[in-house]
C-alpha cells in the first residue's frame, strides 16, 4: 500500500489549506484514516481521525477549525484546515489502517504570522 499526500504549502495566519492523501496498491479494505503532524521540536500528535462509517475525532487544538473527510471509492482522505495559526506549522502525515498501519511521506505546512 502506498500513500501519496499533497496540499501542503505556505499560508498566512487565518488562511486555509486542504490536504489530500490517496492510498493505492493492494488494498483489501481500509478501516480508519487519519492525519498526524509533527511540529518543530515537538512530538508526533494525532490531528484528526475518521472511521469507515464516517465518525470523526479531533485534537482539541484543531476542533472547529479542521475537518477530516474521506472518499471511500477513491481510498482518499482529506483534511480541510481553516483559520490556520502559526502553531499549526509542521509536517502532516496521513495514516491508514488496512491490515496494518501505513504512513504517507508527509507534507509540510507552514503558517506565517
Amino acid at each position: 500500500v502506498q500513500l501519496q499526500a499533497s496540499g501542503g504549502g505556505l499560508v498566512q495566519a487565518g488562511g486555509s489549506l486542504r490536504l489530500s492523501c490517496a492510498a493505492s496498491g493492494s488494498i483489501l479494505g481500509i478501516n480508519s484514516m487519519s492525519w498526524y503532524r509533527q511540529a518543530p521540536g515537538k512530538q508526533h500528535e494525532l490531528v484528526a481521525i475518521i472511521s469507515t462509517g464516517g465518525s470523526t475525532n479531533y485534537a482539541a487544538s484543531v476542533k472547529g477549525r479542521f475537518t477530516i473527510s474521506r472518499d471511500n471509492a477513491k481510498n482518499t482522505v482529506f483534511l480541510q484546515m481553516n483559520s490556520l495559526r502559526p502553531e499549526d506549522t509542521g509536517v502532516y502525515y496521513c495514516n491508514v489502517l488496512t491490515g496494518r498501519f501505513f504512513w504517507g511521506q508527509g507534507t509540510l505546512v507552514t503558517v506565517s504570522s
